[in-house]
């Protein structure tokens, strides 16, 4: 996998806009039409995972990639700063709880690696306590992959930091983005360096479910990304729709 200094956060020139944002909107009508047929069959699920900095653009994917799938086959489970009871537990108590049934689908904003990223940028955990808890990852990722047929399917929203700082600043004064607007963000954000270094370790050590990295800077291109990525990896469980015999 490349670093991520070295991959583009801009889609390619020569692709159209116009054409691609089209080719999205036909996706989304097979993804629609896939979700159905995984709801149905009742034999796999899907985790998505979504991750990148802070106004990379993790919400506005969820919204326009998901908005219009069945909400009965969908949920979304944003990972925030742990409660205390959930920091009364391993790391990976409160995401297990969300693991998708099979048919369904589960998206989460953030995940099970805020804890080997923003720990170790802020100190909370160090090199030895994230080498554990990298291959507990691996494993519990291995878990839900083999033993409830689910397909995990991890994201990186890359954005530079200068669309970064361009987006937080909007957030200060668009009253429409406003709610987003966190002092805090612009703190991290001048933790770009060591952020990208811990994502970098990440990808390296946690690899054996493949991350996509999205260009993020435009959204028409990010959406195509995801929405072209899930519905390839759907069509590839080669589901059927089970018979009116197969009915329980």
């Amino acid at each position: 996998m490349p670093m991520l200094k070295d991959t583009s956060t801009r889609a390619p020139k020569e692709l159209d806009k116009q054409q691609t944002k089209q080719r999205t909107e036909d996706l989304k009508t097979t993804l629609n039409e896939l979700q159905n047929l995984l709801y149905a069959e009742g034999k796999h699920s899907v985790l998505i995972v979504i991750q990148g900095m802070d106004a990379s653009g993790k919400d506005g994917a969820i919204k326009n990639v998901f908005g219009g799938l069945n909400p009965q086959g969908i949920s979304v489970k944003p990972f925030k700063t742990p409660t205390a009871e959930e920091l009364d537990h391993d790391f990976l108590w409160r995401i297990h709880q969300h693991t998708p049934a099979k048919g369904m689908i589960q998206i989460f904003n953030r995940s099970h690696y805020e804890d080997v990223l923003i720990t170790r940028v802020h100190g909370w955990c160090n090199d030895e306590t994230a080498d554990k808890r990298f291959k507990a990852i691996n494993n519990f990722e291995q878990l839900v992959t083999e033993h409830n047929n689910t397909l995990i399917l991890k994201f990186y929203l890359h954005i530079s930091p200068e669309e970064q700082q361009g987006r937080l600043k909007e957030r200060e004064e668009d009253l429409t983005k406003g709610w987003k607007y966190n002092a805090t963000d612009l703190e991290e954000a001048k933790l770009w360096d060591e952020y990208m270094k811990m994502y970098e370790d990440v990808f390296q050590n946690c690899n054996h479910i493949p991350w996509t990295i999205v260009p993020a800077d435009q959204n028409w291109y990010k959406e195509y990304i995801i929405t072209k990525t899930i519905t390839d990896a759907l069509q590839e469980l080669s589901m059927h729709y089970p018979s009116h015999k197969d009915a329980k």
